[in-house]
């Protein structure tokens, strides 16, 4: 029930965590269902609130092929429909992850070129966060910031290619929180260390600033 989730404005409404997990592959040529359901409302202090959604993407037997979680960092936020105050209900997925005191095992690193956002937003993501200065700046940034997908991306494929050899097949798993905003033109660099098999856990920084944290690859 859309009543259900706190009401706040384009550019005050934010990634904040993401999770995607390959099931198995997607068929060729068939057709999937992709089911979205609301699981969980959060407060996160000072008027803000943590929106998680999950959604499942089916074949035609009904399998599942991918499982995905969205948590949305809404700004803004005082009460929840007309409950007050804002106490907030469900499941979530959110967690903390901590990362080793020691040394990466691996590292791997990308530049944001300049007309990053303007070629994700062809993906649909229309929030004018990402293009428009003006909204940049009533969502309180001095410039437009990158897709929190697009940031989740680099981070997807830059491991990819260090742990797999870009090798789509090997890929099973992937979560991140995004502590901090990446724009245009940074260098996004991805420290990771190894957790397991087929696992590490990292975290992603520009420059002396975490953008993101909480986050862990998994593979075969």
């Amino acid at each position: 029930d859309q009543k259900l989730v706190p009401p706040s404005p384009g550019p005050l409404n934010i990634d904040a965590e993401r999770y995607l997990e390959l099931v198995k592959p997607l068929p060729v040529g068939g057709e999937v269902k992709v089911r979205s359901r609301l699981i969980g409302v959060h407060p996160k202090g000072r008027g803000n609130g943590l929106v998680e959604t999950e959604s499942l993407v089916t074949d035609a037997d009904g399998d599942t092929c991918i499982k995905m979680v969205n948590g949305s960092f809404r700004r803004g936020v005082e009460v929840l429909g007309d409950i007050e105050p804002f106490t907030g209900a469900g499941q979530t997925y959110s967690a903390k992850i901590d990362v080793p005191e020691r040394e990466p095992d691996v590292t791997c690193s990308a530049v944001i070129h300049d007309n990053q956002a303007h070629i994700y937003r062809l993906s649909g993501d229309y929030n004018p966060l990402h293009i428009d200065p003006e909204a940049a700046r009533f969502g309180g940034f001095d410039e437009p910031i990158l897709h929190g997908l697009c940031t989740f991306g680099h981070c997807a494929q830059l491991l990819l290619a260090a742990l797999c050899d870009n090798d789509a097949k090997r890929f099973k798993k992937i979560r991140v929180r995004f502590s901090s905003p990446v724009f245009l033109n940074d260098k996004l660099d991805i420290k990771a260390w190894n957790d397991g098999p087929g696992r590490v856990l990292f975290e992603a920084a520009v420059g002396e600033k975490t953008v993101v944290s909480h986050a862990y690859f998994e593979y075969v």
